[in-house]
């Protein structure tokens, strides 16, 4: 195994860890405070302290599947380029890269939903 497929490999990785990491992070230890720097940050989950747990909640959650999904389903291509040339091995790790950020941004979409669902304009809790 040359040190350029392991590098390829690690990068082709390095969104799903990600994922899984700061779902792990965000469902089991949100950051404690709203701020503008570190966490789930969108002007309904910054509305008030509600709002902020319960989208890193659900964010949490949906970056923990997917990016077991994303670790699992990545591996196979790369492992398919075990010991092809570098130029082949960069591209499919070019292409793994792309199409993962798209689960990525794609899965803000549900969370901003269960929001909108959960919370009024105001952050308070619908229904109550």
């Amino acid at each position: 195994m040359n040190g350029f497929y392991v590098y390829m490999l690690l990068t082709s990785l390095l969104i799903p860890v990600i994922m899984l990491v700061f779902g792990w992070i965000f469902r089991c230890r949100a950051p404690k405070k709203i701020n503008v720097w570190y966490g789930y940050r969108s002007a309904r989950s910054m509305k008030n302290k509600d709002t902020w747990v319960f989208a890193h909640q659900h964010i949490g959650r949906t970056w923990l599947i997917v990016g077991a999904i994303l670790l699992v389903i990545s591996m196979i291509p790369m492992i398919a380029v075990f010991g092809m040339d570098d130029d082949t091995v960069s591209v499919v790790s070019l292409i793994l890269t792309v199409v993962q950020l798209i689960p990525l941004v794609v899965s803000l979409i549900p969370t901003e939903r269960a929001l909108r669902k959960s919370f009024d304009e105001d952050g308070n809790p619908v229904g109550k």
